[in-house]
């Protein structure tokens, strides 16, 4: 990193000087403002899909909590609409901004900016390709939460059997980190066989799509393994429709939908990513990095997940424990 740049000598280039001077030090996050407004901007992807919206409302009924106004929208996997947010959150002078980021390369630029205006970001759910960017970046475990369900998946499949393996969005890195715990689980077992491996880009109908053709070249499969629920879904409607609702459908995320399906017989497993804690913890972070001018935690922080199979549903809520 090169020089900080010098501190002007009055007005408000002096709050910029000082901002930057921050962010030179601290390897770019930036630190705490003062002069902002008492509103926390809250950015996820679409709310259709009930993760992302169970992250918006824990982190604005956490902020409302704490006394702050939070501002929601959703970027839609958009990065280009993800940078016009970020864009009014720094014109309407937000205190901090919670973002479940539209791409791990695509929105570097987005959390630098917010960091150059003077704005924490602390990232939820999933992460940015480098570091130093954002206050925060908390995340589940998407390796130990991949390997609890492969190994479930493995003991339903009594360790063999042709399988396929539906992943989520390429350019989300938690597709990549889920589908290799999956398979450094699942690679182990020389008898259970992957016989097709396919993007549904974590979206309900295409995973149902998809689930239609592949079932054609392979009706013998004997499990689907999944990169989230909302494919999840979308596979077991799909084998359901085709008379293969006994094929084993092993999903991730923990969403109610799944806990529901898994309750009347038809998925066999989730995995949990805690996502209404990950977002109030994310808010409890900002406050301290508001009020302290530190989230007193390492940037880096990840959190296990819990497998749910139907003798344990009833134990959980919307993405969290009851």
């Amino acid at each position: 990193m090169g020089r900080c740049p010098s501190l002007r000598a009055a007005g408000w280039w002096l709050l910029v000087g000082a901002a930057l001077a921050s962010a030179c030090s601290s390897g770019g996050a930036p630190a705490a403002n003062p002069n902002r407004t008492k509103q926390i901007a809250i950015i996820t992807p679409s709310h259709d899909n009930p993760f992302f919206k169970a992250e918006a409302e824990a982190a604005s009924a956490r902020a409302r909590e704490l006394g702050y106004e939070p501002m929601v929208n959703v970027h839609d996997d958009d990065a280009n609409k993800q940078d016009q947010l970020i864009d009014v959150a720094i014109a309407r002078k937000v205190s901090a901004i919670v973002l479940d980021n539209a791409g791990a390369d695509a929105s570097v630029a987005a959390v630098r900016k917010a960091g150059n205006a003077g704005i924490p970001a602390i990232l939820i759910d999933r992460e940015i390709n480098v570091t130093g960017l954002a206050a925060a970046q908390i995340v589940s475990n998407n390796y130990q939460g991949a390997s609890l369900g492969a190994e479930e998946f493995v003991r339903l499949l009594g360790e063999k059997g042709p399988y396929i393996e539906l992943v989520g969005r390429e350019s989300d890195t938690n597709a990549a980190v889920r589908s290799r715990g999956f398979h450094d689980v699942l690679d182990k077992y020389p008898d259970l066989t992957l016989v097709a491996r396919q993007s549904a880009n974590w979206d309900q109908r295409e995973a149902f799509q998809k689930m239609e053709t592949l079932i054609q070249a392979n009706r013998n499969i004997k499990g689907v393994i999944v990169g989230n629920d909302t494919m999840a879904l979308g596979a077991m409607a799909a084998l359901k429709g085709a008379g293969l609702g006994q094929v084993i459908v092993v999903g991730f995320d923990g969403s109610p939908d799944a806990i529901g399906s898994i309750k009347a017989g038809e998925m066999k497993a989730t995995v949990l990513q805690p996502a209404a804690y990950i977002a109030r913890l994310a808010v409890d972070q900002v406050h301290a990095f508001i009020t302290k001018g530190s989230t007193g935690q390492p940037e880096k922080q990840s959190i296990d997940c819990e497998l749910i199979t139907r003798a344990n549903a009833d134990q959980f809520g919307v993405f969290a424990r009851k």
